[in-house]
């Protein structure tokens, strides 16, 4: 497979951010913003490489964070709106989010009552107006894993929306809500219904409203036309602002993990160890879990040779999967990891002291790689105490 680069020189371990294929995305992106008045933001949970946030920055809108210091990245290195929402805030943290914030988002009630004189004193002294909302929880989402179903029984996240009847609205602006994980726009379709039926009450109190992330939209089978159509529909029957914070959407299908072969064992089948770990550089193998697409790599016995592809810690399940290739294995073939641009370098660790891959911008269009950031024991070191 061509990739448009040459990738043979990189040093390995190394992921690979092809700048042409985001903007690729953005552009996408933008045509959504064009044809529905709506905004677009850059979650930074999903894709935070910051040498790229200049290309983002000329389409989207701004940055959605879920900490302080994602929002200082925001605030240094993208230069637009700033959107907070976390779990709780502390107190220590959250004049610094004022600072940072042009949107802040409260997970409950009680947490936007506990500051609301913080936020009300600062806007009365500062230019910078923070403008504040309740995410809600509507008891309703398509997640089929519970471990990434935002709205599933107990949940943590948000104001059960039969509780806003509770809320008074002064100093609030908008209304919050996060539903989905890698879908469709049908999804959005059937949970914006169920939003609008215990919400719309609410709607002429606010000026904005957030449909959160989990929006697959540069997904080559997403129905764009439906998103075009739910959003515009919304909005001729209520006069708000939306948003959408997808980060998946904006690095999906954008890069790759280039990884070396270490050693050849054998045990029971042909075994490949690798210089990179499930573990410590793609955790999302074995938390989602999902099988990672390899270059030239199918479906154990698909093809002749079959390995089992282990990482370089100890943890006994640094395993990344099963894959059959037409040639046998060699020591130092390079295999390519696709899709490792998201939800890849904001989760790494450090784990067993295993370094961290070099991180590499490329273009496919101009056939040129440069390595933005190298990783070494300092990096490790200086994490701990």
């Amino acid at each position: 497979m061509n990739l448009g680069f040459d990738y043979e020189h990189l040093a390995t371990p190394c992921y690979v951010v092809d700048k042409d294929l985001i903007e690729r995305n953005l552009r996408v992106l933008k045509s959504v913003k064009d044809q529905t008045g709506c905004k677009i933001l850059l979650a930074l949970k999903g894709f935070a490489m910051h040498s790229v946030f200049d290309l983002c920055a000329q389409y989207l809108d701004g940055v959605a964070t879920s900490s302080l210091n994602e929002a200082l990245l925001g605030t240094e290195k993208f230069g637009k709106e700033v959107h907070v929402y976390e779990v709780a805030y502390s107190a220590q943290e959250f004049p610094e989010i004022l600072a940072n914030a042009h949107h802040i988002v409260f997970n409950s009630y009680s947490q936007w009552l506990r500051f609301k004189k913080d936020v009300e004193t600062y806007n009365k002294n500062n230019s910078k107006k923070v403008s504040c909302g309740l995410r809600i929880n509507p008891h309703y989402s398509e997640v089929k894993v519970d471990k990434y179903n935002p709205c599933g029984p107990n949940s943590r996240f948000g104001v059960p929306v039969e509780q806003l009847k509770e809320v008074n609205f002064e100093g609030l602006s908008g209304l919050h809500f996060h539903a989905m994980c890698e879908q469709n726009s049908d999804v959005l379709q059937r949970i914006l219904a169920v939003v609008e039926k215990t919400c719309t009450p609410y709607f002429d109190r606010i000026k904005w409203i957030n449909f959160g992330g989990g929006h697959h939209i540069t997904r080559p089978d997403y129905d764009i036309k439906l998103l075009v159509d739910t959003i515009n529909g919304f909005r001729s029957r209520h006069d708000l602002q939306v948003y959408l914070e997808p980060g998946e959407a904006i690095a999906l299908n954008t890069g790759y993990l280039i990884s070396s072969v270490l050693d050849l064992t054998h045990n029971g089948m042909d075994i490949a160890l690798m210089d990179v770990s499930a573990t410590a550089h793609m955790p999302d193998v074995l938390e989602m879990p999902y099988r990672p697409e390899i270059i030239g790599g199918k479906e154990p016995g698909k093809n002749k040779f079959t390995y089992k592809l282990g990482g370089t810690t100890c943890l006994s399940g640094d395993v990344i999967g099963d894959y059959s290739f037409n040639e046998r294995l060699e020591l130092g073939d390079k295999l390519i990891f696709m899709d490792m641009a998201h939800y890849s370098m904001v989760k790494n660790t450090t784990f067993n002291g295993v370094n961290l891959p070099d991180i590499v911008l490329a273009s496919s269009r101009k056939n040129t790689t440069e390595v933005i950031r190298s990783f070494g024991y300092e990096d490790y070191r200086n994490r701990l105490s």
